[in-house]
């Protein structure tokens, strides 16, 4: 998971040795949580997380409306009861692996495991329950330590700084990076930025995973620290289906991150996100959209193909880009566009490699905030 990388002698000033004292902390933090009790892990909720009401209307609804595939139908009260009866760690957990045709993150892996917990909460509560909707995160257990996350993806950029990507275990370029907080800093690995898709392109790894994931490559030693003070959890199935962003068509996985300019405007000034495409524009509405296209059965980037994206609000309008090469950690293909708020997007990618006789073309919906 790339994030770029700053150069040495900014490091320590202003902001960044915050930044470094807050990641101190939070490595810190399970320590001092598990002498204050279970009450202390309750991490504060992201500034941009959605209400369940969102979510339901923008993802769940697609199977839960009517009831396709087997899904629960909102306002059968006896379905959701027998489910309610599980509680909502035991639900949003089954939301993140995926249950019988239910892909993980409920299709769309962008979405935190917050959201998955309000948008069943709202399901639940539309169907004759009185559930209270999470504020904060809850503290679920961690399934995969964040070495492993590590080595399974993470590892390929940032074990030995390819495209300045912050080295495992640089810890002041990774303060650097998390001048916002470990939070925004996870939110960016979460949503996919840069050349970088969403949940690292680990689509099976939950948001403590990829926290931990960030917390190992800023101290390995600490992070090993504190996982061997727990104790052992079974990992889950590593296995992922494909999510709402990710595609796999003509033997390509075609994956599809979008960040907003106000995103990307909080990275590191002399940062390659934030210089890309000459800088990042002003307006609200501006998002970067970024298209990492690998090799289906070897997993290696393609880096030399012709991409356009067409991006449709139907029946209003459509936005025709072709995006440019860019290489921050991994090659991938990006550019700006304008996408209004709280309007549901229809985005199709197309790659055109070279020798091929016909575009590939994966299809994409993404709701913005």
């Amino acid at each position: 998971m790339n994030t770029g990388t700053v150069g040495a002698t900014r490091l320590w000033r202003g902001g960044v040795a915050t930044a470094l004292a807050a990641l101190l902390v939070a490595i810190a933090a399970p320590f001092a949580n598990a002498a204050a009790g279970p009450s202390a892990t309750a991490a504060t909720a992201p500034a941009d997380a959605r209400s369940g009401k969102a979510i339901v209307e923008s993802v769940c609804l697609n199977c839960h409306r009517a009831g396709l595939l087997g899904a629960p139908p909102i306002n059968d009260a006896a379905a959701w009861r027998e489910r309610a009866a599980k509680g909502l760690s035991s639900l949003t957990s089954s939301a993140i692996d995926g249950l019988r045709k239910m892909p993980e993150h409920g299709g769309d892996p962008s979405l935190t495991e917050l959201e998955l917990g309000r948008a069943i909460t709202y399901m639940v509560n539309q169907s004759g329950g009185d559930w209270v909707e999470p504020a904060t995160p809850a503290a679920l257990a961690q399934a995969r330590p964040g070495e492993t996350i590590v080595n399974a993806r993470c590892a390929s950029c940032h074990a030995t700084g390819i495209g300045g990507a912050p080295k495992i275990g640089d810890t002041a370029a990774w303060a650097a990076r998390a001048k916002e907080g470990l939070d925004e800093l996870s939110m960016s690995a979460i949503r996919g930025h840069g050349g970088m898709p969403p949940r690292g392109g680990v689509a099976s790894a939950t948001d403590a995973e990829l926290r931990s994931a960030i917390t190992y490559m800023f101290n390995p030693a600490a992070a090993n620290a504190r996982v061997a003070a727990r104790p052992s959890i079974k990992a889950k199935r590593p296995a992922a289906p494909a999510g709402a962003l990710q595609r796999t068509v003509a033997g390509m996985d075609i994956n599809l991150g979008v960040a907003s300019a106000a995103q990307l405007a909080k990275f590191p000034a002399d940062s390659p996100e934030r210089k890309m495409h000459g800088g990042v524009p002003p307006g609200r509405d501006q998002h970067h959209l970024s298209v990492t296209v690998l090799n289906h059965n070897s997993g290696k980037p393609i880096a030399d193909a012709t991409v356009k994206v067409n991006v449709d609000d139907p029946g209003i309008s459509r936005i025709t880009k072709e995006l440019s090469p860019v290489v921050i950690g991994v090659p991938f293909y990006g550019g700006y566009v304008p996408l209004a708020g709280h309007v549901k997007y229809r985005i199709s990618v197309e790659v055109l490699v070279p020798g091929a006789t016909s575009t590939a073309v994966a299809q994409f919906q993404y709701q913005t905030n």
